[in-house]
């Protein structure tokens, strides 16, 4: 798409390993054709410790050896950091004008640096799960948490070194969680040959029904245990239209219908825990989610099934869509 505007992606970085680790993510996902990627770094002035410290204990100061030596190796180890990501991308086939390398100085805070940033016309924006730097302060760890909460557009927590290939898209029949679809086949490389499903977890009564059948033994009871196991089917037959609503929404945007299928979990007491658990039984290493699921069955609000997946999984990136 030479000389059209391409949408962008930030991608917030501490210069660590784990870092590159996400450039190679998005790399290898993005379509390099249609996005510019934005690899964006926040520097401190001086560790967030010695900030507070110095707030204080303004004696403090005189026992720092060089605040100048310590800011410039910073920015050299950032710009080289951010050499190697721009290559890592070249090598993937992104234009060079495809790519931007920004560093900022600190002016709130690193997380709610990056948040209002990322509300300067992105699509997406991608966090790592950790830093792994030298530089402690800088845990992206807890600044990807903390980011959840501040920015309105999709947030990619990359998590583990597989490239992707498998794809676990969570859905609860509810519109909102549909949105995730148009972002999954609007930023991915159709090149590539990623394998989507479609999940769905169906809630269980099965400890509430299991007190009855121990407490209750009239024919009632057992009609009633039977109703439930009735609107347990019903509730995993109402997910049909859905998915192919899902299915119609992804081919519509040039994904293959090949790579597309789909689950049903039925009789799950922990909608994040069945989540994680298909994500490792099927080998996925991205998992979406949305940010909040509004459907009548109220216990399965995404908002708290995407933060508990985030905790909860550690070798997996998860996307949380809006």
């Amino acid at each position: 798409m030479n000389g059209s505007v391409r949408d962008r992606i930030l991608v917030a970085n501490d210069g660590s390993e784990h870092s590159l680790q996400m450039v190679r993510y998005v790399s290898s996902i993005v379509d390099r054709d249609r996005y510019e990627v934005v690899l964006f770094h926040v520097v401190t002035r001086v560790p967030e410790s010695f900030i507070d410290f110095e707030k204080k204990t303004s004696a403090y100061s005189y026992r720092l050896v060089s605040v100048e030596t310590w800011e410039e190796q910073q920015h050299k180890a950032i710009r080289e950091f951010m050499e190697k990501a721009r290559t890592i991308l070249l090598d993937a086939g992104f234009p060079n004008e495809a790519i931007t390398l920004r560093i900022d100085d600190r002016k709130v805070g690193i997380a709610r640096d990056i948040a209002a940033e990322s509300q300067n016309g992105y699509k997406t924006l991608v966090v790592g799960r950790r830093g792994l730097s030298d530089l402690k302060d800088f845990m992206l760890g807890s600044v990807a948490e903390h980011i959840l909460g501040l920015v309105p557009i999709p947030v990619w927590v990359v998590g583990g070194d597989r490239p992707p290939a498998r794809i676990l898209a969570c859905l609860d029949g509810s519109e909102e969680s549909m949105l995730c679809l148009p972002h999954l086949a609007d930023v991915v490389d159709n090149s590539r040959s990623l394998e989507i499903t479609l999940f769905h977890a169906v809630r269980s009564f099965r400890s509430f029904r299991n007190f009855m059948r121990g407490v209750f033994s009239s024919e009632g009871d057992k009609t009633a245990m039977e109703k439930i196991d009735e609107e347990l089917d019903n509730a995993a037959a109402q997910m049909g239209p859905s998915f192919e609503k899902a299915r119609a929404i992804l081919i519509s945007h040039g994904v293959d219908p090949a790579r597309i299928s789909q689950k049903i979990a039925r009789g799950i007491s922990n909608s994040a825990q069945a989540i994680i658990d298909e994500a490792e039984k099927g080998g996925y290493d991205t998992i979406i989610v949305g940010r909040r699921g509004l459907s009548k069955v109220e216990e399965f609000i995404m908002g708290r099934v995407s933060s508990r997946v985030i905790h909860m999984v550690k070798d997996k990136t998860v996307w949380v869509v809006c």
